[in-house]
């Protein structure tokens, strides 16, 4: 969703990943897949609710819809440093990212994205898998680590948040994922089931 600078490597947080390329109001030109338009028209009509027309909207989407979507927006908005994503949804609220990053190319664009003290960790083309737990409710979102490796080395989940916090910070919105944050498009609740996520604004 708009959380995709939050940490490129670790696409905003995961949770609501998907969303990113619709955070602006343009709409990709030329045809797209089904799927891909589906998620384009859920996009607009949250926008649309969430600029007056006060309707109320629901979606559910599988997680193969989820990545086909995120595969067409790597593809036609290519962001830096992100390779691949892939997401898996499991029930209670959790879900688990897999993202293939070039720490290279994500330092080129944006110096200093990396701090300092882990570009000799974070560097060249690596995997990063990442397991979440997301309670998100109320028009926020908050979420916890629940496990994560890099490449072959199993990371402690602390460590994992602080870093996440780390990166952020740095971007340009200055996000504080320390604390709840907004869901997008006026959203007021997500939730994962068994390779579902749901929502309702």
């Amino acid at each position: 969703m708009r959380h995709f600078a939050i940490a490129s490597f670790l696409l905003a947080t995961a949770a609501l990943g998907w969303e990113a390329s619709a955070a602006t109001n343009d709409r990709p030109s030329g045809p797209h897949p089904a799927v891909v338009t589906k998620i384009l028209d859920l996009f607009d009509r949250l926008r649309a609710a969430q600029e007056g027309d006060h309707q109320a909207v629901s979606f559910s989407l599988s997680e193969t819809e989820i990545n086909e979507y995120l595969r067409y927006s790597l593809k036609s908005t290519p962001r830096p440093g992100v390779e691949s994503v892939t997401m898996k949804f499991f029930a209670k609220d959790y879900l688990s990212t897999y993202t293939r990053v070039d720490f290279e190319a994500l330092e080129q664009w944006r110096p200093g994205t990396i701090p300092t003290v882990l570009r000799p960790f974070l560097k060249g083309k690596k995997a990063i898998w990442i397991d979440f737990r997301i309670k998100a409710e109320d028009s926020n979102m908050t979420f916890t680590v629940e496990k994560a490796r890099y490449e072959e080395m199993a990371l402690p989940p602390v460590f994992v948040t602080k870093l996440i916090q780390v990166v952020a910070a740095q971007q340009p919105e200055h996000y504080d994922t320390s604390k709840p944050m907004p869901i997008p498009f006026g959203l007021r609740r997500v939730k994962t089931e068994e390779h579902i996520i749901k929502g309702n604004n």
